[in-house]
């Protein structure tokens, strides 16, 4: 590039880079069942859930409640969850039933589906991953947004 060009001043992140982003970010950080992130203060990146990997990939920092985003982040931060979510109920659907056998969520929660025992660090980061190639499936045609 010549010192006379501009480079682009923005760039559109969609839910699936944020995705892969969150992905990435559990394979070199860790993962974390039970809350956010691991409880620790000796690091700025410590183990994630797949929820607070998706906030870091949002914010570049730890973020312990999406109302702490700004309106910008919040609302990439809360459609890549969606298109998390959207992949969770497709591929791995649990939802919450009363006592009464009635449905309480008609959506998989990323948290529970995340701390589910069973669950491991694979299965999470391949399930990131997998959201994000679904929705770019879903939303692009030859690497351009729709």
């Amino acid at each position: 590039m010549k010192a006379t060009q501009n480079p682009p001043t923005a760039v559109q992140v969609t839910p699936a880079d944020l995705l892969r982003m969150a992905a990435l970010y559990l394979r070199r950080h860790g993962w974390h069942q039970g809350t956010y992130y691991h409880p620790t203060t000796d690091t700025p990146t410590p183990p994630a859930c797949a929820a607070g990997a998706i906030g870091i990939a949002t914010t570049g920092h730890t973020v312990e409640h999406f109302s702490q985003l700004a309106p910008d982040a919040l609302g990439d931060y809360l459609a890549t969850l969606a298109a998390f979510v959207d992949y969770l109920d497709t591929t791995y659907p649990l939802f919450l039933v009363d006592d009464d056998g009635f449905v309480i969520d008609e959506h998989t929660s990323p948290y529970s589906w995340n701390d589910d025992p069973t669950r491991t660090a694979e299965q999470v980061i391949t399930a990131l991953e997998t959201a994000a190639d679904e929705w770019d499936r879903l939303h692009t045609t030859g690497g351009e947004n729709r």
